[in-house]
C-alpha cells in the first residue's frame, strides 16, 4: 500500500468511500463537497491510502485558525478520516494518521484537533481529549425576553462578507482570551455564507448564522464582542418564539447568554468531544497566549513516538503573556526508531522532572489540570511545578464549529 496526495481525479472514489462509511450522500451535498475539496487537494491537504488502484482510506487536513488564551495560530483540523470496510482492522487507519500528523508538520501547523468517531486510533497518534462543542438547548421565549440596551446596526451578509467575519472572530476571541474556538479561512467562509437556507446577519463586532430545524431554531454561529450586540443578536433569534419553542446553539461554557436570560434553571447540554495534539512542541508553546501575570520556569520530559523531535527534556518558560520551550536534552532514537518513528523514553533527570507522553503534554497545553493528568496516568514525576503549570496553561477549551 502507498500513501499519496489525492487529486480531483480521486473525488468519485472518495465519495464512494464516504458513502460506505457514513451512509448515502445527496446530490446537493456531493456537489457542495466537490467545490470545497478541490482547493484543499491543491494545497496538499487531502491524503489517501491506496492498495493498487483501490482507495483504502482517506483524510483531510483542514486549514484553521485556533485561539489559545486569545492568541491565534494555524491549526490542522483533521476531518473525513474514513477507511473502506474491507480494509478495517488491518492497521490502515493508524498508518494514515501517522501520515496526517507528518503532513500537518510539513504545512507549518504546530497544533492539530479532530472530532473522534472512536478514541483509540487517535490516542495512538498522540491526540488526547481536550474540549467540546457544547450544544445547548434554550427556550425561545427566554431569548425573546432579552431586550436590546442600545441601537445596533445589523445587516444581512453573504459570501462577500467572509473577510469581515474573519476579522470579527479575531477581535472577539482575542479580547475574550478564548481557548479552543476556530475560524475557517476566507475561502471556506465564502462557501458557508452562500447557503440559501441560512439566515445571516452581521454587526460591527458580531454576527449570527441560524436556520430552521423543523419547528425549532438551530443557531450555527453567534459571536458578539459587546453586550449591546449580544442582546441584539439573541433577541433576534428569540423573535421567532411565536413559532419555535426551542433554540439549540453551540455555546462557550460561560457564554453571556446564560446570564442575559431572565429565567434559567436546568441547562440541557450535549457535549461533542474533540481531541487535540501538539505537533511541534517548541512552535506550539511560542504561539500560545498565557495569562499576563503568570510566571513559569519548569523542566519537563516529553516522549513522542511519532515525532521524535518532540522527545526530550524541555525547559518551559512563561512571562508577560509569552511562552518559550527550549530543548535541553534530546532523546537518543531507538535502534529501529528511524523505521518505526519510535524513540527511547527520556530517562528521568537528577531532579525527577515531570514526565509526560505527547498525549499528556497536549492535554496540559489545552488546560487539563495536572491533578487530572496524574490520576489519568498522563503525568508522573516531580510535582513541585504542578500549580505553576496549571496557572500558565489554564483554559476552558471549547469550539463553536464542528468539522
Amino acid at each position: 500500500m502507498e500513501i499519496r496526495d489525492l487529486t480531483p481525479d480521486d473525488i468519485d472514489d472518495i465519495l464512494d468511500l464516504r458513502k460506505r462509511s457514513f451512509g448515502p450522500v445527496s446530490a446537493a451535498d456531493a456537489e457542495r463537497w466537490r467545490r470545497a475539496a478541490a482547493p484543499v487537494m491543491a494545497e496538499g491537504r487531502y491524503l489517501g491510502v491506496l492498495d493498487g488502484d483501490r482507495l483504502a482510506a482517506s483524510a483531510r487536513v483542514r486549514a484553521f485558525t485556533q485561539w489559545w488564551h486569545g492568541r491565534p495560530q494555524p491549526m490542522a483540523g483533521v476531518a473525513g478520516v474514513t477507511v473502506n470496510p474491507e480494509y478495517r482492522g488491518r492497521g490502515v487507519g493508524t498508518r494514515l494518521m501517522r501520515a496526517v500528523v507528518e503532513r500537518a508538520a510539513e504545512l507549518g501547523d504546530a497544533v492539530s484537533a479532530l472530532y473522534p468517531a472512536t478514541t483509540p486510533i487517535y490516542r495512538a497518534a498522540g491526540y488526547e481529549h481536550a474540549g467540546a462543542q457544547h450544544l445547548t438547548t434554550l427556550r425561545a421565549e427566554a431569548l425573546r425576553s432579552i431586550r436590546p440596551t442600545a441601537p445596533v446596526k445589523l445587516r444581512r451578509m453573504g459570501p462577500a462578507d467572509a473577510a469581515d467575519v474573519v476579522s470579527v472572530l479575531h477581535r472577539v476571541h482575542g479580547a475574550a482570551r478564548a481557548s479552543g474556538p476556530v475560524s475557517w479561512d476566507e475561502r471556506t467562509w465564502a462557501l458557508w455564507l452562500a447557503e440559501e437556507d441560512d439566515f445571516l446577519y452581521l454587526a460591527e463586532d458580531g454576527y449570527l448564522v441560524y436556520q430552521w430545524d423543523g419547528d425549532d431554531i438551530r443557531v450555527v454561529n453567534l459571536v458578539a464582542g459587546s453586550e449591546a450586540t449580544a442582546r441584539a443578536l439573541w433577541s433576534m433569534v428569540g423573535s421567532s418564539s411565536s413559532i419555535a419553542e426551542h433554540v439549540t446553539a453551540p455555546l462557550a461554557p460561560d457564554d453571556p447568554v446564560l446570564w442575559l436570560t431572565r429565567e434559567r434553571s436546568k441547562d440541557k447540554v450535549t457535549d461533542i468531544r474533540w481531541m487535540f495534539r501538539v505537533v511541534d512542541l517548541a512552535a506550539a508553546v511560542a504561539r500560545r497566549g498565557y495569562p499576563a501575570g503568570i510566571a513559569l520556569d519548569a523542566t519537563v520530559e516529553v516522549t513522542d513516538p511519532l515525532r521524535p523531535g518532540n522527545t526530550g527534556r524541555w525547559r518551559l518558560q512563561v512571562s508577560g503573556g509569552d511562552g518559550a520551550a527550549t530543548l535541553l536534552e534530546a532523546a537518543t532514537p531507538a535502534a529501529d526508531g528511524m523505521a518505526t518513528g519510535a524513540a527511547t523514553p527520556v530517562p528521568a533527570g537528577p531532579s525527577g522532572s515531570p514526565r509526560l507522553t505527547i498525549n499528556g503534554f497536549s492535554a496540559l497545553y489545552a488546560g487539563i489540570p495536572t491533578a487530572t493528568l496524574r490520576l489519568g496516568g498522563l503525568l508522573s514525576g516531580d510535582d513541585r511545578h504542578d500549580e505553576a503549570l496549571d496557572s500558565a496553561f489554564a483554559a476552558r477549551p471549547y469550539m463553536l464549529d464542528y468539522f
